[in-house]
């Protein structure tokens, strides 16, 4: 089965990663799917997803030319554009990580990772993250993103392709999450 890394680089494929958002949302799968293959929490409309993707492309894979998955970049300047996530940068900015705090470095979040489900365990976690390294590390020191606590299945792969806990808050509803970073200078190695 032959599985090939890139970015998103026309409308379609923005229209897939869109599809797959839909399949794996929290709400739109049981509460067993949920705990045990993971979820997507957030929503993203075409218009946004196409802002997010300048001036770096999203990553994607893809098998038989359909993407079947997909890891969103989003520069921390597009914050006001989703406010779900206001939490997220409030706390990084409160935190710190080897000796300083992630602001005074540069930065980008991965916005959310998804992978169709007929191709998890596959490693493609893992190697789309090493194309996401490899086409991000000579602009930016670090990777951030935050996880549902109440999604293991997510923070294993983050933890096994090295992320580290950066910090941890509950939303306004009480919902955990807790936010994890990976050095792109010095551990470009997924």
């Amino acid at each position: 089965m032959e599985i090939t890394y890139d970015t998103a680089n026309s409308a379609e494929d923005l229209h897939q990663i869109l599809a797959l958002q839909q399949s794996n949302l929290r709400g739109n799968i049981n509460k067993n799917e949920a705990a045990t293959q993971g979820f997507v929490s957030l929503t993203h409309t075409y218009d946004l997803l196409k802002q997010m993707s300048h001036p770096y492309p999203h990553i994607v894979a893809r098998h038989d030319g359909q993407v079947i998955a997909y890891a969103l970049i989003m520069l921390r300047e597009m914050a006001p554009w989703i406010p779900e996530l206001e939490d997220l940068f409030t706390h990084i900015s409160e935190s710190t990580y080897r000796g300083k705090c992630p602001d005074d470095a540069s930065y980008f979040v991965m916005g959310q990772i998804c992978v169709h489900k007929a191709f998890r365990g596959m490693g493609v976690v893992q190697k789309m993250y090493q194309t996401m390294a490899e086409r991000m590390h000579a602009h930016f020191d670090y990777v951030i993103t935050d996880i549902s606590a109440m999604n293991p299945r997510s923070l294993k792969a983050h933890e096994k392709v090295g992320f580290e806990t950066l910090a941890e808050y509950q939303t306004e509803t009480g919902d955990p999450w807790v936010i994890v970073i990976k050095d792109l200078k010095n551990e470009i190695d997924f």
